[in-house]
């Protein structure tokens, strides 16, 4: 008889055994050799823990490329629709400093992309002159599918000047003007999100932007045309199919230009009518939008187009023209209407509307919650759902139950294949199975007991890598997300300041002991979302050195959040903070994530906490605050967060603390900024919620001393999370809007028959 597997080997055995597919370890083993010794040139003498991971990364790419270049032949014979797809201090990540061992460089493909210029109109169409040229080198990375022998692309672009780059200054001895312009060149993609309240960083977004979409929009054109697998000459000269093989899908306003980018290249290189350019690009390109905030809505300066895309500006006006044309002859007389659908906004500064543009030029236009679907038919869009009603749709975010449950938490895997099998692992529906152990001592005892250990793991970690020690017993309160007023961090603040204020009030009292945990990333040049974090930092400096409040209350700012760090806290949390104003967050992922790995959820009826709470029963979340029709009834009244200041004494001490320094003493004015904002032009209106909010934490608190019942509850939540799978949103694009049939089929290994 065999011995029983540890639960270290159970949890090995369902990670590996179900994500790496490793058949013969022998070969891995003899391979990673093989690339430690030739490919970097090292033995175990001398090789680091970097040099071991490159090894292995080649190791495990070899062993995907075989199956890489399959799935490129099958596209081809099969011919499947083609899918495009204290103070925050910001430093400079070099990621390629080591290079990247998963990635290919693909020089053969490269892509001259142009910049300003002029436009000239001829018997011939318009010809766009004198522009400056970045080359696109591509590279690519395999993504691997799930036991399916598929291996898709992921195609990057790097930025490069061209090789005759200013040579003629080289020559005549102005080497630093043409090492500046060549530096220029290559800044495109050499920064992330730059600052962009200012016009430099405002130029060169729209130039990212741009220089993406170009450079995959012309690999695109080229891999249509070029129908045979590995051939570079053209075989298909007609576009009446591209849209029957090419899906563009515009993932916020970010890629925008894809539109005008596509119509430039369709009617000035292939020489279409605009007609037939238009039907084609339309058929072809559809819009999720991700934001109803209307500054998140990206409005491109007109002159800032004009100087560095004037042919796609031309584009756009004609575009404009045609389209308020249309709306004139459903709405005649109508002017205002024209003036709200226009893509061109008149004001000071005249700008184009990305987000109009994405809507008019994209067949099906989609929010990502169905609570946030609802408001860009009835508000933010409005006008344009009136017009194409049939254009816009829902499609629910989801994750990815591979990443954000087996290889992150595998502990609950373990656990949760022990009972129902491991089907869900494809099928996350199945984790409804689990609603009949809801009452199993034996499971709700394995399930407190896997949360447990992943406090603990992540206590050792927090201690290790920043030197705070954590209470594990405490309950592990955590909101992980970009740091934004709308995301309301700052009535989480209000929270931890009432609760300390309560513990020094009566220190003999009992508290559950509560470690908050909140981090994110600020935007450079978002002044009042780096004030949130240097206020999370100056309320832990106070909390967590006041021996009076001792291991009842931690406060910790988690820096520099991440995918690694979130695979890390998310296993680790209790409570799940979701506390958005109602009718501003889009979506949500990082609630699904929470929801997955069994922390509870407070949080508002906003973005997906809507569909969590119908899924698990709203009794099984914490939910509190105004809803959507509440926060509009607010904002007719008027909304007057002196009203609340003067009302609630635990609010009115917790501002009056901000303001007078006692959180900042060396700086008593340091959050001036953050009282003025909150008691004056608050769009979020966090005081609004605030009494709601600690009144709900104090049933968090009430619950989190019943162990028992806790569990029973996150083990309903867990058994609720099947619907916020990532496969079932991608399968109801590729139904819904891409017109392709998702199937499980399986690609022969290279080593096996084709069929």
């Amino acid at each position: 008889m065999s011995r029983p597997l540890t639960d270290q080997e159970r949890r090995k055995q369902i990670s590996v055994r179900g994500l790496a597919g490793a058949e013969n370890v022998a070969e891995l083993k003899r391979n990673f050799n093989r690339h430690l010794h030739f490919t970097l040139v090292k033995d175990r003498n001398v090789a680091t823990p970097r040099d071991y991971y490159q090894a292995l990364a080649h190791t495990v790419r070899d062993h995907l490329v075989g199956r890489w270049l399959r799935t490129q032949q099958y596209y081809y014979e099969k011919d499947p629709k083609k899918i495009a797809g204290g103070w925050q201090v910001e430093e400079a990540d070099d990621w390629l400093r080591f290079g990247n061992p998963w990635e290919k460089a693909r020089p053969e493909y490269a892509i001259p992309v142009h910049f300003y210029g002029r436009v000239e109109h001829g018997p011939g169409g318009a010809k766009w002159l004198d522009t400056q040229v970045v080359l696109a080198l591509p590279y690519d990375t395999p993504v691997p599918g799930y036991r399916n022998n598929t291996v898709n692309t992921m195609r990057l672009w790097s930025a490069r000047a061209p090789n005759d780059f200013n040579l003629k200054d080289f020559n005549v001895g102005g080497y630093i003007q043409a090492v500046l312009d060549r530096n220029l060149a290559e800044n495109i993609s050499r920064v992330l999100y730059p600052n962009d309240n200012f016009f430099e960083g405002k130029e060169l977004r729209l130039k990212q932007e741009y220089f993406v979409v170009a450079a995959t929009l012309h690999d695109i054109v080229r891999r249509f045309k070029s129908a045979k697998f590995g051939s570079r000459d053209p075989v298909r000269t007609a576009f009446d199919t591209f849209p029957d093989k090419v899906a563009i899908q515009l993932n916020d306003t970010h890629p925008s230009l894809a539109i005008p980018e596509l119509m430039r290249i369709l009617m000035d290189e292939e020489h279409l009518g605009w007609d037939k350019a238009w039907d084609v690009t339309v058929r072809t390109c559809a819009y999720t939008n991700h934001t109803v905030l209307p500054e998140a809505l990206e409005r491109w300066p007109l002159h800032l187009l004009e100087s560095l895309l004037p042919r796609h500006l031309q584009i756009i006006y004609e575009i404009n023209q045609r389209f308020l044309d249309r709306v004139y002859a459903m709405f005649p007389g109508d002017h205002e209407r024209l003036r709200r659908m226009s893509l061109v906004e008149e004001g000071a500064v005249k700008r184009i509307n990305m987000a109009h543009l994405c809507i008019v030029g994209a067949h099906a236009v989609n929010g990502v919650a169905r609570i946030h679907s609802e408001i860009l038919k009835n508000s933010v869009f409005k006008d344009f759902y009136e017009l194409e009603p049939h254009k816009f749709q829902n499609k629910t975010n989801g994750i990815t139950p591979r990443r954000w449950l087996l290889l992150c938490n595998p502990g609950l895997a373990d656990v949760i294949a022990q009972r129902i099998g491991e089907d869900f692992i494809a099928d996350l529906d199945q984790l409804q199975q689990l609603r009949r152990f809801v009452d199993d001592d034996g499971f709700i005892r394995d399930v407190a007991k896997v949360k447990q250990e992943n406090k603990l793991k992540f206590a050792a970690f927090l201690e290790k890598e920043s030197g705070v020690r954590v209470n594990p017993e405490s309950l592990f309160d955590i909101q992980v997300k970009r740091i934004h007023e709308y995301k309301r961090q700052l009535l989480n603040c209000l929270h931890v300041i009432t609760l300390y204020n309560r513990i020094k009030k009566e220190p003999n009292k009992q508290f559950v002991p509560r470690t908050v945990m909140i981090g994110g990333k600020a935007a450079p040049g978002y002044h009042m979302a780096k004030m949130i974090i240097k206020l999370v930092t100056s309320i832990g400096d106070v909390v967590n050195h006041d021996p009076a409040v001792g291991d009842r209350l931690k406060v910790l700012f988690l820096e520099n959040y991440r995918v690694s760090l979130a695979e890390k806290v998310i296993p680790a949390a209790d409570l799940s903070e979701q506390i958005s104003t109602a009718g501003t967050e889009a979506s949500g992922t990082g609630n699904m994530k929470f929801m997955l790995n069994g922390a509870l959820t407070i949080g508002t009826m906003d973005g997906a906490n809507v569909e969590m709470a119908e899924e698990a029963g709203e009794e099984n979340l914490f939910i509190f605050g105004m809803r959507v029709e509440d926060v509009e009834k607010l904002d007719r009244e008027g909304y007057r967060a002196r009203d609340f200041y003067e009302r609630l004494p635990e609010l009115r001490q917790a501002i009056d603390q901000l303001s007078s320094g006692f959180f900042s003493p060396r700086q008593p004015d340091l959050f001036r900024d953050i009282v003025n904002m909150l008691m004056n032009h608050d769009r979020f209106k966090v005081f609004a919620d605030y009494e709601a909010y600690v009144k709900c934490q104090e049933k968090v608190s009430a619950l989190y001393k019943n162990s028992r019942e806790w569990t029973r509850m996150v083990i309903r939540n867990v058994a609720a999370s099947g619907k916020f799978s990532s496969d079932r949103t991608i399968a109801q694009y590729a139904r819904e809007i891409w017109g392709a049939e998702p199937t499980r089929h399986r690609i022969p290994a290279p080593d096996e028959p084709r069929e």
